[in-house]
Parts: C-alpha cells; structure tokens; sequence
C-alpha cells in the first residue's frame, strides 16, 4: 500500500469515527438532529482527498519519518514523533471537513443541485421539508438548515485541529496561525466571487480579468494547496526557506487546480463531475474564462453573452450556444495554456526546493492529478 492511499484510508477511517462519536451528542439533544450525522456522513464519504494529500506530503517533504517507518518501529517511536504523527492525521481529517463546510456553503450561494453526484445539502433538506409536510417554504427551510450544517461541520473541523495542535509543543503556534489565516482567506475569498458576480456590470472591463484570477487565489488557491502544504510542514517545524518554497510551489499549482475546475464547470461530463454540464453558466460564475471569452466579443454578442449567463432556467440549447461561445472566442484554449504555464512554474520551483526528494517527486504526481483531471 503506498503512502498516499495509507492515508486516505487513515483519514476516511478517522472521518467516519468522528462522525460516529459526535452522532450521540446530536441525538442527545434531539432525536431529529440525526439527520445532520447522517447528511454530513454522506457529503463525507465522498472526495478526493487533495488538501489531506498535500498536507501530508507537505509534512513529508521536510519529515523524514514515513507511514511504513513510524508503523515499523512504534514501539521504539518517540512520544514527540508519535505525537506528531497523530497531528497530521487529526489534522488532515480537520481540512477535509472544513472543505466539505466550504462546499456545503458554497452550494447555497451558488444555488446549487448537486453536489458528488448526490443532492446538495439545501435540496436534501428541503426535500426533507417537503417529504414531512412540514408548513413554510421549503426552500427557505432547506437553506437555513444547510448553513447550519455548513456551520457545524466547520465548528468539528476546529474540534479536530485543536486536538491535532493539542498534541504538539513548538509547532503548535506557526501552525494554529497558518490554519486562521487559511480560514480568513477563503471566507472573504468567497464574498469576493459573490461580490465580482453582482459588481462586474458597474466595474470597468479591463478590470474583471484581474478580480476573476484574485477570486481564484484567495477563495481556492490558497486553501486547496498552498495552505494544506505550508499546514504539513509547520507541523514539523519547517524553516523559513521550506515554507516559502512551498507557498511558492503550491500558488501556482493551486491557481492552475481552480482554472481546471472552472473549465469543468463548463464543458465538464456530468457523469464524472457529479454536477449538471454548464452548472457554472446558470450560476453567472465571473471567472478567468468568461472575463478571457469577452475580451473577444463585439458589443451586441457581449450583451446576448450577459443576458444569458446567470439564468438559472438555461436549457440544453442555450448552454450549448454559450459553450460554443466560449470555445470559438478562443478563451479554453487560453485558460488550457495558462494551466500548462502555472504548472510548470509550480514544477520548476519544486525541483530548486529544499526538500525531501521522495516527497517531490509525490508532488509532481499530484501537481499532473489535480491539472489534468476530468472531475
């Protein structure tokens, strides 16, 4: 079994126990509040674990105790060294449920159906509502109750961090600050998509390419690889040099991870991505390739462009047409070199950096993972 697919086991494993000892203090107060253990289950089960990964290979590449070593010697481990290894678990499993807070909450906004090829949180508990016969709107109801879950995955997720830092002495602090300033990053990030979204028709044109790719940064970027690797290695004590190697390896790479997603969110298979084709075409997504398509159109195309992108009730043949739109204004192609170009600057850096070969080369797997999926 390699290192990578030990740990997501480890951190599926841990997930699942998680859920399972807070199910009784849910039920505790009220036998409904099932539904919030069983919801969060489901949403859980699914992923692909990314941050979990570069948190741990962030800890790797300036570690030089690995699963097999730390399994093979337990008894003569340290306390510092099991301690530590028990940390980046908790700590891994912290970041996979702040992701799934961040996506539940991200479904809200975004109006989302689905989510992982499941019914997103608001709809299941609005179907719920529905099911029940309860009074009230349904939706409102299905909204306000996802937040909540949204809310309570993030209050676990700050569970599992503090016994992860509980259990560290010198790296408790750089890496407690490392992980509030990732949770800042991303909650403004988010306000400025939601913000890009409503202002752009206010802003000047030559300003929406550069706030899309500032959305990319700070609402993705970071949080998706740049804050899970700098996590992994101030957990073990990374000097200054490691760290600002791999923010500057990890930027990059995250940048290129986002700009794949928003390609996805428009041409994307269903099937593979677990959300409607053109899912970001309803929702008005501002991004890097819609600010790159309308650099090419002439006025009248550009104003049948925006009349269009953001109707939640697109069908089949309207989708098809904005697709064809983006496609023939040349702006896929760009956004794909610009993938390539990210990449391989997050890969030249990394093989100038001071750290652990093996774990380098664990990297640049990932690095070709995340920017040439097709979900």
């Amino acid at each position: 079994m390699t290192e990578s697919t030990h740990l997501t086991k480890l951190v599926d494993n841990r997930i699942a126990d998680f859920v399972t000892e807070r199910e009784p203090i849910l039920v505790s107060i009220a036998p409904e509040l099932a539904t919030f253990a069983d919801f969060s289950r489901d949403l859980l089960s699914g992923g692909k674990r990314f941050r979990a990964q570069f948190c741990y290979w962030g800890w790797r590449s300036v570690s030089d105790l690995d699963f097999a070593g730390s399994a093979a010697s337990s008894g003569e481990a340290s306390a510092r060294a099991e301690a530590e290894f028990a940390a980046l678990v908790e700590l891994c499993t912290g970041l996979e449920l702040f992701h799934a807070a961040a996506l539940v909450h991200d479904d809200i906004i975004d109006k989302s159906d689905t989510r992982r090829g499941r019914p997103s949180a608001h709809r299941r508990f609005e179907t719920l509502h529905r099911d029940r016969a309860y009074t009230g709107d349904a939706e409102d109801y299905g909204r306000a109750s996802a937040l909540l879950m949204g809310d309570l995955l993030l209050a676990w997720s700050e569970e599992l961090v503090g016994q992860a830092l509980e259990r560290l002495d010198s790296s408790a602090i750089p890496t407690r600050l490392e992980f509030n300033r990732m949770r800042t990053e991303v909650t403004l990030g988010q306000y400025l998509d939601i913000l890009d979204e409503n202002a752009w028709p206010v802003l000047a044109e030559e300003e929406l390419l550069g706030r899309a790719e500032r959305v990319i940064v700070y609402k993705s970027a970071k949080y998706s690889v740049e804050a899970p690797l700098v996590l992994g290695a101030r957990l073990h004590g990374a000097d200054a040099e490691q760290i600002a190697a791999l923010r500057a390896f990890g930027l990059p790479l995250g940048i290129a991870f986002q700009l794949r997603d928003d390609l996805l969110g428009v041409f994307g298979d269903a099937e593979r991505t677990g959300k409607p084709s053109g899912d970001d075409l309803r929702e008005g997504k501002r991004t890097v390739l819609i600010a790159l398509t309308r650099q090419t159109l002439s006025p009248g195309a550009k104003r049948l462009f925006d009349e269009l992108l953001g109707d939640p009730d697109l069908n089949a043949q309207q989708i098809s047409m904005l697709q064809a739109t983006i496609s023939d204004s040349g702006a896929a192609d760009r956004v794909e070199h610009l993938i390539a170009a990210h990449a391989e600057n997050a890969l030249h850096v990394l093989a100038a950096a001071p750290l652990a070969e093996p774990a380098k080369l664990q990297l640049a797997t990932l690095a070709t993972r995340i920017t040439q999926r097709d979900a």
